[in-house]
């Protein structure tokens, strides 16, 4: 099968019957007012009846400006849920009159400086560094020759704009719903080490210590745990909670999956979430939260709205200064919490 040719802007302009001047100056948007609304209605015809194309290359070169946007991330694109992230980009990127140009490097040093190394060579207008979790990441040195973003993380050099989820406000949020129920022995099962610096673990945790002593409460180190935010460590660390002396009426569970583990332990113990003991999780893992038996209350990450925050600030252009934006994570009611007066 022949390929077809692609159609030119001379024939476009002998189908408007006009110059082939008068056709550029349309499409690029350049005629200044010289142009009769006519003869741009003619024009326009005329792209539209012989599905003519513009070389967005050549015209990247001309003007210096591509209308790309980079997307460099670690595991983002396949991952169950940050996965938002690349569709909240994508989306903003479009409604904005741009295209996202993504590339998952999955840790690869090597990778991801090819990475850099294109995004520079298709002249994009800024790049948002995106991680598949909340953490400290070392931004490639190469991105300092674009305008860049870090996106579910922190630059802790403080060289780039950070926008990243309000974990503390995510915390007291599944806390204080808690508190307001009438619970006043809540747990905590954390997703990571004691000892660790992650800021997902560190905010979450006190999130739950702020609501706690707004409340008047002293947090009671044996009601919190430290796991690793797997289903088995939310099923043996929820047993161990349940088997103090004075267990506790309500647990906040640092993510969905630990949730999800607590269940299974409640079940094995022949309790159930929503009536013997409320349950909060975190993430609003959508394949998880909503179908679990009785749907998980929990708190949702801002995916989305931190990639559309991300995008804005590179559209602000480079003249911007240095941000740290905190998105809110929203607490997302559903039946795994009950008032602890009608508790049984």
């Amino acid at each position: 099968m022949a390929k077809r040719r692609a159609v030119t802007m001379t024939q476009v302009a002998t189908q408007a019957g006009v110059s082939q001047a008068t056709v550029s100056l349309v499409l690029n948007g350049a005629d200044g007012g010289r142009v009769s609304e006519d003869t741009r209605k003619r024009v326009k015809d005329a792209v539209e009846q012989l599905g003519y194309r513009t070389n967005a290359f050549a015209k990247s070169l001309r003007s210096g400006h591509s209308g790309m946007i980079g997307f460099i991330s670690d595991e983002v694109a396949s991952a169950p849920f940050a996965g938002e992230l690349l569709k909240g980009a994508q989306q903003f990127a479009w409604e904005t009159g741009n295209v996202l140009l993504s590339v998952d490097a999955y840790d690869d040093a090597e990778l991801e400086a090819a990475a850099v190394d294109m995004m520079l060579s298709y002249r994009v207008s800024g790049v948002i560094y995106a991680s598949m979790y909340h953490r400290h990441v070392d931004v490639p040195k190469s991105l300092e020759a674009l305008p860049s973003v870090v996106v579910n993380a922190q630059d802790p050099t403080g060289r780039f704009s950070s926008v990243f989820p309000d974990e503390v406000g995510g915390g007291y949020a599944a806390t204080r719903h808690l508190l307001d129920a009438g619970h006043h022995r809540i747990a905590m099962i954390n997703i990571q080490p004691e000892d660790s610096d992650l800021p997902a673990g560190v905010g979450r945790l006190e999130g739950y210590r702020r609501a706690l002593e707004e409340k008047g409460l002293v947090l009671d180190p044996a009601l919190v745990a430290y796991g690793s935010g797997i289903v088995a460590d939310g099923f043996e660390l929820t047993s161990r909670l349940m088997a103090a002396a004075e267990p506790p009426t309500a647990i906040f569970c640092g993510n969905d999956r630990t949730a999800w583990g607590a269940y299974r332990a409640l079940e094995a113990l022949g309790k159930r979430p929503g009536r013997d003991i409320a349950i909060v999780g975190f993430d609003n893992h959508d394949m998880l939260a909503p179908n679990l038996d009785p749907a998980l209350t929990t708190v949702a990450l801002p995916y989305e709205q931190m990639a559309r925050q991300a995008l804005q600030i590179l559209l602000d252009g480079p003249g911007s200064e240095v941000r740290r934006v905190a998105v809110e994570c929203t607490l997302v009611e559903r039946e795994s919490v009950m008032n602890a007066k009608v508790q049984r």
